[in-house]
């Protein structure tokens, strides 16, 4: 077992090196990233729950529940549940788009070795040019893959969210005069 983490180790620690520094900002993005999304998920499955119970037992505890006062208190609950609910939603979607420029910036530093390696060498070896091209397209797959996984996973973050302020808006109910 400890054989097999090592040689999983040793097989991402090649690639990293093959993929330049640019690979290195992409990874602890990525990380960052995943980190933000999994604490929404966990937050929507666990605090939220509890936020919302405190606002529907503030709601409900109101005798008025028709005035125009009533109705700003209403607003206040469900903007209050709001903000916790989507305090770090822009900045995933930050990290989702800045996933692919990394990719970008990596091609980048990538073809200017390989040009480098050409104006040195006159183009004739392409074994050292080689290393170029690998430090232009693996930070361009990783950023893209970041970019996709990132994308898909706070469209569902926001499915989620959206849906469960209309629920709470929905149990928020106002009565009219």
């Amino acid at each position: 077992m400890f054989e097999a983490l090592s040689e999983s180790w040793e097989t991402i620690d090649v690639f990293m090196e093959r993929g330049g520094p640019v690979l290195n900002f992409i990874a602890i993005l990525l990380f960052v990233k995943w980190s933000l999304m999994i604490e929404r998920f966990w937050f929507l499955r666990t605090i939220h729950k509890t936020n919302v119970v405190a606002a529907l037992s503030e709601w409900e505890a109101r005798i008025d529940k028709k005035s125009w006062n009533a109705h700003a208190i209403r607003q206040e609950l469900v903007s209050r549940v709001t903000l916790d609910l989507r305090s770090t939603i822009p900045l995933i979607e930050v990290l989702v788009v800045v996933c692919p420029l990394f990719g970008l910036l990596g091609t980048v530093t990538g073809m200017i070795e390989v040009f480098y390696v050409m104006a040195v060498t006159g183009g004739g070896d392409a074994k050292q040019m080689s290393g170029g091209v690998a430090r232009a397209t693996i930070p361009t797959m990783a950023g893209m893959v970041g970019a996709l996984s990132g994308i898909f996973a706070s469209n569902i973050l926001k499915v989620r969210t959206n849906r469960e302020l209309r629920l709470l808006e929905d149990h928020l109910e106002i009565q009219h005069a």
